[in-house]
């Protein structure tokens, strides 16, 4: 037994069903899992390592329900900075297909590291590439276990191409019956279903323009036979959207309906390009959605009608940070900020608050996988949470509402991250991570993909094109 007690905890918010927050408290880790939580001295048993959080404020860790981390090393290319969602996806189909092994191994850890360091103790991987004998969807998985994040393996493929009237070309499609014997070994090899597990394996067929409705069905039916989760792309901008009636006569939403893909056990990213009739099947069936404001902003795909939904009430809605390549940060607190913010410039100035910006990045998380051990700081949920400290510049004059602080302030970093009871962060520092090294093998990866992916298509990717503001000297 090994005991870890948080004490003198400025502010510790709990996100339990009361929403308590409690002011000088103390929070007692066995091994894994909350033991105990209170206010004033601890008096309890002998502990093995004391944290004094003095000054800081302590909140279950963010959820990221929706990322790509084979992007990490495809982040800032030019041709993708200022072009709309079908033209980014066609260009980066290109370079993902220049994927090997270690470029996988070193954009997990990558974007691990951001996710650690920026709040994140759960995240969702949607791998959407093929295998092959240098790519394996193991390479990620494995990573993830030794970086110690809580980690959701979103089995992705696509098997619609070019020749299909898709986006990716067809010497990068996958085999159909490849995909659904490769998903199911991979729940069979990783996913852990027991209460605290650390690796889960979900089923996600990239997008309905990139895999057939038999990948979409048979897929579905075996991750119910198994009761892993199911995630997928849709209605993610208003061109996704129109393609949908024009190639299906019906609504994106109607579309997944129909092939069964709506439900508890799925969630779609994005969900920018939906009518009310949409939401309402959303609702009804208690399918989750995850929002992207920042990859939104990003490509112009429209907005997330999460405010609304909010007032609804009964739809569950968590955040994602989507691909670094189209966001190009895993930042989770600055999502959340940025959650906030879009939603007030569309919806009004009260459309949702700093603590529902929070609860939508970790309950919200939380409950689209389904998941009762996280999310929430209680005794015998699993001890996954971060601390901030406030004795920093960006908190100066700010300190009123230590909670809303976390999103109106901004935070480079947390100080501490605790996942599954192991210290990850502590003092602003990851724990067992050569960072400066992860930074710079990334940085000759990505270089040597790019340049690769130009020889082999015969494209030019990375010229930057400087746009004037002013077409004069203003001066």
């Amino acid at each position: 037994m090994s005991l870890l007690l948080l004490e003198n905890i400025d502010t510790l918010a709990t996100f339990d069903e009361q929403r308590k927050v409690l002011k000088n408290a103390w929070l007692l880790i066995n091994n894994n899992t909350i033991e105990a939580i209170g206010t004033g001295k601890y008096e309890g048993k002998s502990v093995n390592q004391r944290l004094d959080l003095n000054s800081h404020v302590v909140l279950p860790g963010l959820v990221n329900l929706h990322h790509h981390f084979f992007q990490a090393l495809l982040r800032n290319i030019p041709t993708l900075q200022d072009v709309d969602l079908f033209p980014w996806l066609r260009d980066m189909y290109l370079l993902k297909s220049e994927v090997r092994d270690e470029e996988l191994d070193v954009a997990t850890r990558v974007n691990i590291a951001e996710l650690l360091l920026s709040g994140c103790t759960t995240t969702v991987d949607h791998n959407y590439l093929c295998p092959s004998a240098d790519l394996h969807h193991d390479t990620a998985i494995k990573a993830a276990a030794e970086m110690g994040i809580r980690y959701h393996h979103a089995r992705g493929s696509h098997s619609l191409g070019q020749k299909d009237i898709a986006l990716l070309s067809n010497d990068l499609l996958e085999n159909e019956d490849n995909i659904l014997i490769d998903t199911e070994r991979l729940i069979k090899t990783y996913h852990d279903p027991e209460f605290g597990g650390m690796t889960r394996i979900e089923n996600a067929p990239s997008a309905p323009f990139s895999v057939t409705k038999r990948v979409f069905i048979e897929s579905i039916e075996m991750a119910r036979r198994y009761g892993v989760g199911n995630h997928t792309h849709l209605a993610q901008s208003t061109d996704d959207a129109n393609f949908m009636k024009q190639t299906f006569g019906m609504s994106s939403v109607e579309w997944a309906q129909e092939l069964g893909w709506v439900g508890p056990d799925v969630w779609y990213a994005h969900a920018t390009s939906i009518d009310d009739q949409e939401i309402a099947i959303i609702k009804r069936t208690s399918t989750g959605i995850s929002h992207c404001p920042n990859s939104n902003m990003y490509t112009a795909a429209n907005v997330c009608r999460v405010a609304p939904m909010l007032r609804e009430g009964g739809i569950k809605i968590g955040l994602g940070v989507d691909g670094s390549a189209a966001n190009n940060s895993s930042h989770m607190l600055r999502e959340a900020r940025n959650a906030l913010l879009m939603q007030r410039a569309f919806f009004g100035a009260d459309a949702i608050s700093p603590t529902q910006a929070l609860e939508i990045a970790i309950l919200g998380g939380a409950m689209v996988l389904r998941r009762d051990d996280i999310g929430v700081l209680a005794p015998g949920k699993t001890a996954d949470l971060i601390g901030v400290d406030l004795r920093k510049l960006s908190f100066a004059g700010g300190i009123h509402d230590p909670v809303a602080a976390l999103i109106f302030c901004e935070v480079d970093k947390v100080d501490l991250s605790i996942v599954n009871g192991k210290i990850r962060v502590a003092n602003g520092e990851l724990i067992g991570v050569d960072l400066p090294s992860l930074i710079q093998r990334g940085n000759e990866l990505a270089v040597n993909l790019v340049k690769r992916t130009e020889k082999r298509f015969g494209v030019a990717l990375t010229n930057p094109v400087w746009r004037r503001a002013y077409p004069y000297d203003a001066r």
